[in-house]
């Protein structure tokens, strides 16, 4: 078995890799000290195994895992952590491996040879049992045969259109199989519903305008196509003006 080492920290990274040299379970192909270049490691390596750490800087490997799980080959995760006995407990009910640091050799090696690959309920499961569940920092998407990263921050909007969701960001547009309702709930701080079908993101609003038939269309900034807005939704955008001390109708 080809194994990807995850932690942000060198010498957790060393002594794992010690460990897994004293015997035969597995051989170590790569190391990363985030999600995000586990990430690129596991499109690049396509190991058979990933040991995530749970807290680290940029992407921490929870959300990491979420997206390994888009990738058509998926890596089996066995999660390194420091979480207390309860967390644990949740761990174990939702059939989610975990290495309890500091790592025994005979619990790293029974790890190993009962790996198995984690399917995404399972992901939001123990997404679910880190309370609070936290928002992911990027969306994935599979393009091709590779995952591209979008950075939260460069999103500009959602819009569903039948089993597929589009993100339109700052460079260009994807297309994800996600439910609207759960990116809504997820992103509820940052967003706002303007449409059955569309969700934008706040820091986006630039005005209220009008298409040639008089109907309300939502203007922002950094894209040139105007949105449309239902009526159910349209007082609520104009409050949501009024307090960023936007005008309705940019000049």
């Amino acid at each position: 078995m080809n194994i990807l080492i995850t932690d942000d920290e060198p010498l957790a990274r060393e002594r794992l890799r010690s460990l897994i040299d004293e015997f035969d379970e597995g051989n170590v192909i790569g190391e990363a000290s985030n999600g995000k270049e586990t990430l690129q490691q596991c499109q690049h390596l396509q190991p058979d195994i990933v040991l995530l750490d749970i807290r680290m800087p940029e992407m921490d490997g929870v959300e990491a895992a979420l997206h390994l799980a888009n990738l058509e080959r998926p890596p089996a995760v066995i999660f390194t952590t420091a979480y207390g006995d309860h967390a644990l407990a949740a761990f174990e009910a939702h059939a989610v491996d975990y290495l309890l640091k500091p790592i025994r050799k005979a619990r790293l090696q029974e790890a190993l040879q009962k790996a198995q690959q984690l399917n995404r309920a399972q992901l939001q499961s123990l997404q679910q049992a880190d309370e609070p569940p936290a928002m992911r920092t990027h969306i994935s998407a599979r393009v091709r045969e590779t995952i591209q990263l979008i950075p939260v921050e460069e999103i500009l909007y959602f819009r569903a259109d039948h089993k597929y969701v589009t993100v339109r960001h700052l460079h260009g547009e994807v297309l994800i199989e996600e439910p609207l309702k759960a990116l809504e709930q997820e992103f509820a701080s940052l967003s706002l519903r303007i449409h059955r079908n569309t969700l934008i993101f706040k820091k986006q609003l630039a005005g209220i305008g009008k298409d040639d038939q008089g109907h309300p269309q939502l203007l922002l900034r950094d894209c040139d196509d105007p949105l449309a807005i239902s009526r159910r939704h349209l007082s609520e955008i104009k409050n949501l003006l009024k307090q960023l001390g936007t005008p309705l109708t940019p000049p």
